[in-house]
């Protein structure tokens, strides 16, 4: 027997309170997570907001804005519907284009503190299916990081390739470098823990969310980094 708040309890009572307890767990992450999210699109439309208001009307500005606020508010239905089965809503989509998105919303900050942004894009096949909004979620995540990774004069390569596995199945490889002050060893292998954080105001879900993202689409991630040289974020994808 066992007791939960000094009333006994029998053992199948107890299965279903630790069942609740993991579903209220799964929630909080699933909420803090979308959060993080949201925090990242509004960074971008305050940026926008701003030069807006400095410059007047931008109608392309104006469009990318719009964009975030729409994939804001996904995020938010995404909330409500936690309950709700869940279904893989993939198209086919060019990845290319996706980075090219993500490099442009950071193009203030990038130009702001004088990184150079080096694109290589090296693969002839950039096609593949899946979400175009989740995959977006997990590139803004690790640039965000790169940029805030490195100081002023600070390179951000972002290069791609073809590449085969084992069974001759076509993969696109996607790099994302920083040359910022790397990544010490012994936080290496919790960089994708959930809640894990080396940032003052972090949250510790950007890049756990990036990892669930790359897997969902059936990818795998990993971190290379050298101490005083950057790190690399390398994501393999399977094409089309």
């Amino acid at each position: 027997m066992a007791a939960i708040s000094g009333k006994p309890v029998s053992s199948g009572d107890l299965q279903e309170n630790l069942r609740r307890l993991d579903r209220l767990a799964n929630l909080g992450l699933v909420s803090a997570g979308l959060a993080h999210e949201i925090k990242n699109g509004l960074v971008s439309i305050n940026v926008f907001v701003d030069l807006l208001l400095q410059k007047g009307e931008e109608k392309e500005m104006a469009l990318m804005a719009q964009r975030e606020l729409r994939r804001i508010d996904m995020l938010a239905t995404q909330m409500l519907r936690y309950a709700s089965p869940k279904t893989r809503d993939f198209s086919e989509i060019h990845v290319h284009e996706i980075l090219d998105q993500s490099l442009r919303l950071l193009d203030h900050q990038t130009r702001g503190n004088l990184i150079m942004v080096e694109r290589e894009y090296e693969a002839g096949n950039d096609l593949l299916n899946g979400n175009e909004s989740q995959l977006q979620q997990a590139f803004m995540n690790l640039l965000l990081n790169a940029v805030e990774a490195m100081s002023s004069n600070g390179c951000l390569k972002v290069h791609t390739e073809n590449k085969a596995n084992p069974g001759g199945l076509g993969q696109l490889r996607i790099t994302i470098r920083d040359s910022g002050s790397g990544i010490l060893p012994e936080n290496l292998e919790r960089l994708f823990e959930p809640f894990f954080t080396t940032k003052k105001n972090g949250t510790g879900l950007g890049l756990s969310i990036t990892r669930r993202i790359v897997e969902e689409h059936s990818g795998a991630i990993e971190v290379q980094s050298e101490a005083g040289r950057g790190s690399s974020f390398i994501l393999t994808l399977p094409t089309r």
